[in-house]
């Protein structure tokens, strides 16, 4: 593995938006009235472009100094404007096993337009990239836990603040933007702790809008954010609150036990899909088949399913931590009509395919180890397929592995475990209570139904080779310190 903070060499953005091409030798200067073009075409120009992607449309005002005066800044403050987030953009991942947060740089590929680009951001320093909503990334300072969300393209971000004094107990929390009054909101929820909670840049401190609400998963949508409650089959919105955590739909029956089966929420064509993947095979078909899927369009308005058959051109990538829907037609590599998903501790890469109703192993499936020992080297060059599915899988991502790869370590690999666990343990957070603050923290801890002693702990279960007290925090000297 690559040590932590190894920079990459790729192309960079800041290419893209140079602002005047050098002249060659001997070349006569041409000097162009780019101010002819009138504003009104101009800013049609500028609107088309920006409805395909904001890097377009960046390029397009980087150009003259008179485009830039007929157009709107994409450097939006609030972030709240959705028209220049980097839609359709999602974050590669190297698979050399440095962090993109520590290496403070990310490289970025639209599925549309398959362009890739390599962002430098000095401001990935001392965080760690827990999210992502619309290309925006959602982090997490490792010295305070305050929360910044970052447009990695126009460098603007909003802070929030620190989750230690409302929150002393995270075990792998996840975040989601969603829309506000005045600007932005981030969501919060955590793998074992039924408890979400939202803050608001301006507000002096987090608040908690759920109690006992475990989600299995959750989707950003349309400023608003849903989730599927875990053991129920439920679809909420989550954010904004409603009382109650009001329920959009019901996952019907017909699957079986929720227990038994997985639920996944993805935007699909500007609509909400839920994929259900359960046990009940048909015995009529021939071949392999571990699983079954059904899917249903949302409908939020009517609060009801509609049954989808088909995914069309369409191609789904299925995971607890995020899903993705992208076009074949668009990405030739990736099959059209089919779901990209993963076995937890069987097999890390299979693609059904709704056409045939059959189920196959990708052929980049790369068995790296036999549970115990390294058996070959990393196999490289890795697919578009391999990437998306990385991206999908955000515990491996973060950690710069490849999940098809990764996504079981033996306990003899012990310096990689160690390495992981110590960095998803970096985090200390500062003493923020006083003595006669400890009685209310103590109340609102009971509050949320917490006990034992108050940890802050960053990092996944499925990598944890010591007993869970070894990361444990403790206070001393001011500060929440590894034992």
């Amino acid at each position: 593995m690559a040590s932590a903070g190894l920079k990459r060499k790729a192309c960079s953005f800041a290419a893209l938006t140079a602002r005047k091409r050098p002249e060659a030798a001997g070349e006569p200067s041409q000097a162009t009235d780019w101010s002819s073009l009138p504003p009104d075409i101009t800013r049609i120009i500028a609107e088309q472009l920006l409805a395909e992607d904001v890097t377009d449309y960046m390029c397009f005002r980087a150009v003259c100094s008179h485009w830039r005066a007929f157009t709107t800044s994409p450097c939006d403050l609030t972030l709240q404007e959705t028209r220049f987030r980097p839609r359709g953009w999602v974050a590669l991942c190297d698979g050399d096993g440095v962090r993109p947060a520590d290496a403070c740089e990310i490289t970025l590929f639209h599925t549309s337009t398959s362009r890739r680009l390599h962002v430098r951001l000095s401001e990935l320093q001392n965080h760690r990239i827990v999210g992502f909503t619309d290309g925006l990334l959602i982090l997490l300072n490792k010295g305070t836990t305050a929360v910044r969300v970052l447009h990695p393209f126009t460098r603007v971000f909003i802070d929030l603040p620190p989750l230690a004094p409302i929150f002393h107990h995270l075990v792998w929390m996840k975040a989601a933007v969603c829309r506000s009054h005045a600007s932005i909101a981030v969501v919060a929820w955590f793998s074992v702790v039924p408890v979400v909670v939202y803050a608001e840049p301006g507000k002096p401190h987090w608040s908690v809008i759920h109690q006992g609400l475990e989600l299995w998963t959750a989707l950003p949508f349309r400023g608003r954010l849903f989730g599927i409650r875990k053991g129920t089959g439920e679809i909420v919105q989550v954010y904004p609150l409603f009382p109650q955590h009001p329920v959009v739909a019901r996952i019907p029956s017909l699957f079986g036990c929720p227990a038994f089966c997985y639920y996944y929420l993805v935007e699909f064509r500007e609509y909400m899909l839920l994929a259900v993947q359960h046990r009940r095979v048909s015995q009529s078909k021939k071949g392999w088949q571990p699983f079954a899927f059904a899917l249903f369009l949302v409908n939020i308005n009517q609060r009801g399913l509609v049954l989808l058959s088909s995914l069309g051109d369409r191609a789904l990538f299925l995971s607890k931590d995020r899903c993705l829907c992208v076009s074949a037609t668009k990405l030739p590599s990736i099959s059209s009509n089919s779901i990209y998903f993963s076995l937890p501790n069987f097999d890390p890469g299979v693609v059904y395919s709704l056409s045939s109703g059959t189920f196959e192993r990708t052929s980049t499936y790369a068995l790296i180890h036999d549970l115990k020992e390294r058996v070959r080297p990393s196999v490289r060059p890795f697919t578009l397929a391999d990437h998306l599915t990385t991206y999908c899988h955000h515990f491996e991502w973060s950690k710069g592995l490849m999940f098809h790869e990764y996504y079981v370590i033996p306990s003899s690999w012990k310096e990689m475990l160690r390495k992981i666990t110590l960095q998803d343990c970096e985090i200390q957070v500062s003493c923020v209570c006083e003595e006669n603050e400890v009685g209310s923290l103590t109340s609102k801890k009971k509050n949320l139904g917490i006990t034992g002693t108050y940890y802050l702990v960053c990092c996944s279960f499925k990598y944890l080779p010591m007993p869970l007290s070894f990361y444990c925090y403790s206070f001393h000297a001011g500060l929440l310190k590894i034992r």
